[in-house]
């Protein structure tokens, strides 16, 4: 049944091709390889590219951009690996026509990435780890002809040209001694890669004809964009990691953004945007409807973009959904109930509790619960309560807090966390693990 109905929607876009020079489906953040918390996550993984397969057939897409951060590390597993290019030969079978460009992220290694390139090319897919240099023995400038790539039609004809921008680092950037000419430059590091993708738009409007657009890539932190808060390793380069969205021509048509996991719009324009990661990296993502962008081109016009959602294969899940003290979260967990599935296809859980005091048998007490659940316990997230009458404990010196007995210290500082001073058994616990350290 599925298959008819992708195929109808097929027959239905290429009836209404005429109407469009290009379709160019955006991608990004895939993070092949990831686990959340000790689970592994290929399942997962393999749900979402057999999604996209099907989706790139069902759309009759004729260009595929991975934006970076293919890979969860620098040294991907075989089998992540092999789940690439697992994907990359089933889009060629499946789509003869269809041009992959794919680039590096800042969680990829350049080389390592790029270094199947030649067979890759005969897949029709484009690589780019690193931007290179024209000579390399002798460090001279970056060779940007090599980021600069055709993008064909349906029929095979050069539609459109793009540039393929990979994670910039700061041993890629031409020096740049006058930061006031490079618009969008607050200090070298900015100025350098405007200063790169302002040369590679010059290299593009170079090779294009009439009527041909230029699409950039870029993986990178653009100012005024969310950031996902747990999940995303921050682009800090000299305490500076914001670019200016000014770095992107006006004459690019539109700009795939890669590294932010939220799907989004950079100052509400929907031709220069990240599409977010397909996968929830962490469950500060819970709530992101996490997407794939389609974007139809008329020539060098972008004329309808189109967010396709990607159907989440494993829940996430949090109980309480507001942290609650201890007898409360507990009672929520025991009363939980869920459908038998696969290890692999079971939720993923965060539990999240409000403590007045410690809790040395919580976790415990909360896999007892759930032994006999169809869950996977991620992680189990603490808070304190506080009470109103806490008094801000008195700031002490270097040489005060050095004098102060290991059990005064404990003392203080369990008051301060919980407001109460701990029990005598505690105290007790306390000095006896002290004397065992001192042994």
């Amino acid at each position: 049944m599925f298959m008819t109905c992708v195929t109808q929607i097929q027959r239905a876009n290429i009836a209404q091709r005429a109407k469009f020079s290009m379709r160019i489906l955006h991608t990004s953040d895939w993070h092949l390889g990831q686990s959340l918390s000790q689970f592994d996550r290929s399942f997962e993984h393999a749900q979402f590219l057999a999604w996209l397969l099907d989706t790139l057939v069902a759309e009759a897409v004729d260009v595929l951009l991975i934006a970076g951060d293919v890979f969860d590390n620098s040294n991907p597993s075989a089998a992540a690996q092999s789940q690439l290019y697992q994907f990359l030969t089933a889009a060629r079978i499946r789509l003869p026509r269809l041009n992959i460009v794919m680039t590096a992220g800042n969680h990829d290694a350049p080389a390592r990435l790029e270094a199947p390139a030649p067979f890759l090319a005969l897949l029709d897919a484009v690589v780019i780890g690193l931007i290179g240099r024209a000579d390399p023995e002798h460090g001279s400038a970056v060779d940007l002809n090599r980021i600069v790539v055709p993008l064909k039609d349906h029929t095979g004809q050069i539609a459109a040209w793009c540039i393929a921008m990979p994670f910039l680092r700061p041993s890629d950037l031409p020096r740049i001694d006058d930061l006031p000419s490079i618009e969008g430059a607050a200090d070298p590091y900015a100025a350098g890669i405007a200063a790169l993708y302002s040369q590679a738009y010059q290299i593009a409007l170079s090779k294009r004809s009439a009527g041909q657009a230029i699409i950039a890539l870029g993986h990178c932190y653009i100012s005024g964009g969310t950031a996902s808060k747990d999940s995303e390793r921050r682009i800090v380069i000299g305490g500076s990691e914001a670019l200016s969205v000014n770095i992107f021509a006006p004459g690019i048509s539109y700009v795939a953004l890669g590294h932010l996991h939220l799907a989004q719009k950079i100052g509400g324009d929907p031709t220069r945007r990240y599409c977010g990661s397909p996968l929830p990296m962490s469950f500060s993502e819970i709530d992101y409807q996490h997407q794939v962008v389609l974007v139809e081109l008329a020539g060098e016009r972008v004329v309808n973009i189109r967010e396709i959602r990607i159907p989440r294969s494993v829940a996430l899940l949090c109980v309480p959904q507001i942290a609650a003290p201890l007898a409360e979260a507990l009672a929520q967990l025991q009363a939980l109930s869920l459908p038998e599935l696969p290890e692999a296809q079971r939720p993923y859980l965060l539990v999240r509790v409000l403590l007045d005091q410690p809790e040395p048998e919580l976790r415990a007490q909360v896999q007892a619960i759930l032994a006999e659940k169809p869950v996977r316990l991620v992680r189990i997230e603490t808070s304190r309560l506080q009470g109103s009458a806490l008094q801000a404990a008195p700031q002490l010196s270097i040489d005060e807090l050095s004098s102060l007995a290991p059990a005064v210290f404990f003392t203080r500082l369990y008051q301060h966390r919980y407001g109460a001073a701990p029990t005598e058994e505690i105290l007790n616990a306390f000095t006896e693990l002290v004397a065992f350290s001192q042994e």
